[in-house]
């Protein structure tokens, strides 16, 4: 593992550290697994952006989907 200095807002401290009573975790451990979850949100958006750029250059047609309509089995009959 490496070191890393980091400069936070005093009231950003003063939640993280009750943060990490309230778990039983430390400060290093709680930011370790927050970097992380919000490493896996960018990369989810930046996908979730792709697939709706898709979309934007080619929408879905009307009937794209009617093909299967007679297909679907809603489970009310």
């Amino acid at each position: 593992m490496r070191t890393l200095q980091m400069t936070f807002d005093d009231d950003l401290v003063i939640e993280l550290d009750q943060v990490v009573q309230e778990s039983h975790t430390n400060r290093s451990a709680f930011t370790r697994e927050a970097l992380r979850m919000a490493i896996a949100l960018y990369y989810q958006r930046k996908l979730i952006e792709k697939h709706r750029a898709g979309y934007l250059r080619h929408p879905v047609a009307p009937d794209e989907f009617s093909v299967w309509e007679d297909e679907q089995a809603w489970g009310d009959e």
